[in-house]
This record gives structure tokens, sequence and C-alpha cells, in this order.
């Protein structure tokens, strides 16, 4: 046993001074030694990559009246970062307003400073003609949301406004039984509102026994939502659901509905997935929510990713086509206690 312990450790030695002795065939004269595939690798990883060339991208937004567009702003910040990180040639220049004038007036400013992109999530399509402006002199124009007149942009990036109202609408109706009394809490009026309402009065009209008693601007805000909701109550003896298309309205008409004393409201359908009332649905809380439909404000970090791609003539990866699409839908979701948690973002505002 132990001779063949001794030989064993033998033609191991024997196999180690071999390999030790054997020799990397040279190069031929004038081309470097090959390196091993180790070193190779560590080599091309060290080789400095292309520099892209700088970008100066202008990003303009309406200010944080509402809930919603405190996430937004979130959302583009965070694509502006995480861009930033990866790519330190990139400057933006960031500006948000409280008014249509002023984010006009922005509008111009950015064009003046020699942006080679422009995001717009327009305050309302009177911004169209400085939007215009920025296209026409070959600044690559990224136009979200509430959307432009006309199509002065090379990419409009939306979420599915139609989709978003028929999906809230047709599960309102469901619950209802197909039968009841709705009233509407609208937005601002934007070409996007209008999309939203006609849907839901599309889908309301599919089912005889569904009654829109009435539908009135709330602008996309709580406390102007209240009020609405407040008179809503003084002109009618009976509602069955209500129904705003936007969390921060919903979140005012329930807290006037629950001040009147009233108890013949089924259900408040709201939209956007705000926080607060994703948790609602994900612990069953209130009986009066039950589902929300996403309207995804993240949007405004991937307006950031077309603005950098469509200015250096990238392509979509894995997309044939060398441009990128002209529009953008985002996909609305029915959100309900089964699936809540997959939209919960505990780190939005």
């Amino acid at each position: 046993m132990k001779r063949l312990l001794v030989v064993s450790l033998a033609v191991v030695m024997a196999l180690a001074m071999l390999a030790a002795c054997t020799v990397v065939p040279a190069a031929p004269v004038g081309e470097p030694a090959a390196a091993p595939a180790g070193e190779a690798a560590a080599a091309e990883e060290a080789a400095p990559a292309e520099a892209l060339p700088p970008l100066k991208i202008g990003y303009s937004m309406p200010s944080a009246t509402h809930g919603y567009m405190a996430r937004a702003i979130y959302w583009a910040e965070t694509g502006m970062a995480d861009w930033k990180a990866k790519d330190p040639s990139l400057e933006f220049l960031f500006v948000t307003a409280d008014n249509v004038t002023k984010q006009a007036n922005d509008i111009e400013d950015l064009i003046q400073q020699d942006i080679d992109a422009l995001i717009v999530f327009p305050f309302d399509a009177s911004v169209t003609s400085v939007v215009e402006k920025a296209y026409e002199a070959g600044i690559y124009t990224v136009v979200m949301d509430r959307g432009t007149s006309k199509p002065v942009y090379d990419i409009y990036l939306s979420n599915d406004d139609e989709g978003y109202t028929r999906t809230g609408m047709e599960w309102l109706s469901e619950q209802l039984g197909y039968e009841g009394d709705v009233v509407i809490i609208e937005g601002i009026p934007t070409p996007i509102n209008t999309i939203r309402v006609d849907s839901i009065r599309a889908v309301a009209d599919k089912y005889p026994g569904i009654n829109i008693l009435d539908s009135q601007p709330g602008d996309w805000n709580m406390q102007k939502a209240l009020s609405v909701m407040e008179n809503y109550l003084q002109k009618y003896d009976k509602i069955d659901a209500v129904y705003t298309a936007d969390d921060d309205m919903m979140l005012g008409a329930i807290q006037a509905y629950k001040e009147s004393g009233r108890s013949d409201i089924k259900f408040f359908l709201g939209g956007g997935a705000d926080k607060r009332v994703i948790k609602t649905i994900m612990d069953g809380s209130d009986p009066l929510v039950k589902a929300n439909v996403t309207y995804p404000p993240d949007q405004c970090a991937t307006a950031v990713s077309l603005a950098v791609m469509g200015a250096r003539g990238e392509p979509m990866p894995n997309f044939y086509q060398k441009k990128l699409p002209v529009r953008v839908i985002l996909s609305a979701e029915l959100v309900t206690e089964e699936n809540a948690e997959l939209y919960y973002f505990p780190d939005e505002p």
C-alpha cells in the first residue's frame, strides 16, 4: 500500500514538472505574444470605453401642486440621477412651473441655453407653440402625458388614458352589478382628460342600468374635488359610486362624503396608484376603496432614457427599426387586494 502511494506521488510530481517546463510558442516576428486568457480578459476590461458625446438636456414639468405630480417629479429626478451616475457627460437642466405662462417662459430659457434635447410634461396643451419652437430648431423633443395640440415632438410618451378609465369603469360597473348612479369628478380640461371622460361614458353606454348623473372638473386637486363632492351630495339624494380617475381627487371626495354622514355610496374609484391608496387596498382598511388603476409616474424616468437615446440616435434595444418609436403608450393595469403589493412604492412622496 505504501509502495503504491510512493509511486502515485512520483507520477504527480513528474506531471507537475512537465507542466512547469512547457514552452509557449513564440509569436511571429513583429507580432506580440498572446497573453494568457485571464490576462487578456483583464486587459480588455481595463481598456477605456469610447467616450460618449456630452449632452445637455432640458426638462420642464409642472410644480407639485398635487400628490401625483410630486411622485412624477420624484421619478424624473430618479431617472436623471441614474443616468448621471452611468454617464457623467450628461448635463440636466430641470425646472418646474406652477402655471402655464411660467412653463412657456422656462422652455424659452432652456432653448436659449443650447440644449440638445428637451423633455416636457406640459402644464396643458397651450405650451404647444413654444415646444414647436424647440422642435423646429432641431432640439430632440420628448413630450409627455398631457400632450400638445399637434405633433411637435420626436417622441410622445404617455400612459394609456383610454385604457386607464375603460379598465376602471368596467371594474366599477361589474361591482355595481351593472346597475347604479355614478358621478364623475374630472381633471383639468386637457386632451387626456377628454379621452378619459369619453372612455368612462363609452363603457357606461354599454350597460343600460348604469346612469352617469354628473361630471364636473376637480382639476386633479384634493380640495377642489372635496368642494365638487359637497355640491354633488347636496344635489343628488342617491349616489352609488364616485369615479375620479385620480387618487388625490378621490381622497378629497371621500372626505366630503364621510363628513356628510351619508351611507348610500358603495364605491370610490380613483387612479394613479398613490401609495396611500395602494396601502388601503392591501390592508382592506376601507370598504369604499377596493381597487385602483395604474397610471405610473415613473414614466418621467423613462422619458429621460428616451431623450438620451433619441438625441444620440440610438435605437430601442432589440428593435429592428433604426429610430425610436414616435409614440410610446404605457399600459393601464387593474390593482386589487390580490396584486396591490406589486404596486406599492413606500419611498415615493
